[in-house]
């Protein structure tokens, strides 16, 4: 047993000198007389005895109450609960092919981007421990996120991510490299870049495998993510009067690159065609790399102060109860 307020033990000091007090002030008595002569050779009776131990109730109910203030606490089990969290950067492509309307929840077309920022935000939602950056990009890389723990305010950048907010192309290398850069001064001992791309590199001064060679020289694992149904795909195009209507359209996928990337840092890759095959994507990452714990420990205490407060609520009562009755005293 511990005590969260020790010092209030001290009050416990004056729990005698009480004592010495309310004894002294106890035989005082309440009508004088001239002489005691006459009442020298009366022997007290139990009755009386008992009244005088009336202080010894009121002493023993305020020991307890005093022990109680300094909240007496019983150790329980101990708890692991300090985790060592994963940096991860999101990697994610806003070319305007992204703006392919081949994924559909509920029967309803959206494209894309819409769709992998939905199964993107469930999956940042799932690693509370974890810094996350995100990273977009087309002809150009865009930081919209550096590493943080406030997923709420990640969550917001990534919500303005949109196909267009750069120029338009598919820099592979140059995502990776950009994303790498928010990794290069990690201390976390698991650094990882989950790149979906729905196309092929066509565009920046990195390639992609050099890109990955980096990776893998700063002990940086990838998962990559083709995204993107196979064949004719239905993407909006506008005709002259700017009507917009749907038109099948071939998208190129390069996953050969994409699996070589995987293959070099020792990750993984994956092929999402729709959005149900996306989101298992993201949660068997999330099953994969999982936040280690770490060895210190926390001890819960249970508070048992109400056991001693009970106590003395119960002497108090009964000192104050044989007062008010077999123990009354007149005047």
């Amino acid at each position: 047993m511990i005590f969260k307020y020790p010092w209030i033990l001290l009050l416990l000091i004056a729990v005698p000198l009480l004592w010495l007090w309310l004894r002294n002030r106890d035989q005082a008595g309440s009508v004088f007389f001239s002489s005691l002569a006459l009442t020298d050779k009366i022997k007290p009776t139990f009755r009386l005895k008992l009244r005088h131990g009336l202080i010894i109730f009121r002493l023993i109910a305020i020991t307890p109450m005093i022990i109680a203030l300094a909240r007496p606490q019983m150790s329980l089990t101990r708890n692991r609960t300090f985790k060592e969290g994963i940096d991860i950067v999101l990697a994610i492509d806003v070319s305007t092919s992204m703006n392919a309307l081949d994924f559909t929840i509920g029967g309803k077309r959206f494209d894309r981007v819409y769709i992998v920022k939905k199964v993107v935000a469930d999956f940042i939602n799932n690693r509370t421990d974890d810094r996350i950056g995100v990273v977009a990009f087309a002809a150009n890389p865009y930081v919209a996120s550096p590493l943080t723990l406030d997923h709420d305010w990640l969550l917001a950048n990534m919500d303005r991510l949109k196909t267009g907010m750069v120029e338009d192309g598919t820099a592979i290398g140059s995502g990776i490299m950009a994303a790498l850069n928010r990794l290069k001064h990690s201390k976390a001992k698991t650094k990882i870049i989950i790149l979906l791309t729905d196309g092929r590199n066509n565009t920046g001064k990195i390639a992609p495998l050099t890109a990955a060679e980096a990776a893998q020289a700063l002990n940086v694992k990838m998962y990559t993510i083709g995204a993107g149904s196979s064949g004719l795909v239905p993407y909006p195009v506008q005709d002259a009067f700017g009507r917009t209507f749907l038109q099948n359209v071939q998208l190129d996928l390069d996953e050969d690159t994409l699996q070589k990337i995987a293959a070099i840092t020792n990750g993984q890759y994956f092929r999402a065609t729709d959005t149900a095959s996306l989101e298992k994507i993201y949660k068997e990452i999330d099953r994969l790399e999982k936040t280690p714990y770490k060895q210190p420990e926390n001890t819960r205490y249970k508070e048992i102060y109400g056991i001693f407060l009970l106590w003395g609520l119960v002497f108090l009562l009964s000192e104050q109860l044989l007062s008010a009755t077999i123990l009354r005293k007149i005047p």
